[in-house]
């Protein structure tokens, strides 16, 4: 019911079509960039039922019930088979390489809506392409379960090695670099507008694939600075690293 919301109506523009009030309206742009896919693509379930866009997104916090399963079946798995379990540092590494997957991911799936976009000459703004939005659920668990790997490891990892007096400091370290993070691709993706032409306002005629590549590119460099980061630290817990 918030479609309305990006919308431009006459109430809305100018006479010369500028808008009146950005503040009261919430252009496609300005969406997730699993959103908008989500706008073009078919959301029925069943005959009756239109899944809504934004709603998409729930399938990253159901993700996220792998934290306790990771918790409860990990580590005796491990024992059974004579392996330690992972360190913290070996989690967040995993959530790096996972988060690059499925980056990869929404890169391929993206490159197919594109092509069945062309494949019927579908120029509107936000068209029905034939293509079940469900073909983005499998991003959005990996993004969820690297919530439940990573972010968990990264509060433990400061919490162990932040110094006592500095203890309250480090659990708020996590949360703190999350919403850094927000406003870092925020103004990346404003670059992506600013300087190619992967990003229009139709998206139909964009290349929203090569955004995601990008970020594939930009995940690999920061996990290889990641790697090098965890060969030169010394931890204050050596029997548990």
């Amino acid at each position: 019911f918030l479609n309305p919301a990006a919308l431009l109506t006459q109430s809305a523009t100018e006479e010369d079509g500028s808008i009146k009030k950005s503040w009261k309206l919430c252009t496609v742009q300005q969406s997730s960039l699993t959103v908008i896919p989500a706008l073009t693509m078919d959301r029925h379930f069943g005959p009756n039922f239109k899944i809504p866009p934004a709603s998409i997104m729930v399938f990253t916090l159901l993700s996220a019930i792998s934290l306790p399963l990771i918790d409860r079946l990990s580590d005796p798995i491990w024992q059974k088979i004579s392996i330690p379990p992972l360190t913290l540092l070996q989690k967040i590494g995993i959530g790096h390489v996972l988060t690059i997957l499925s980056m990869a991911i929404s890169a391929l799936v993206e490159s197919t809506r594109l092509r069945l976009s062309k494949a019927h000459n579908l120029h509107s703004t936000v068209p029905m392409v034939p293509m079940s939005v469900f073909w983005l659920i499998p991003q959005l668990i990996l993004v969820g379960i690297v919530e439940a790997l990573s972010f968990p490891a990264q509060a433990s990892l400061f919490y162990q090695e932040f110094p006592a007096s500095l203890k309250s400091t480090s659990t708020a370290m996590a949360a703190m670099l999350v919403g850094m993070a927000f406003y870092l691709s925020a103004a990346l993706i404003d670059l992506f507008r600013r300087v190619t032409n992967w990003l229009p306002d139709n998206i139909n005629q964009g290349r929203l694939d090569n955004v995601y590549w990008m970020l594939v590119a930009i995940g690999g460099v920061n996990f290889v600075y990641y790697l090098v980061c965890t060969w030169f630290y010394k931890s204050n817990q050596p029997e548990e690293e």
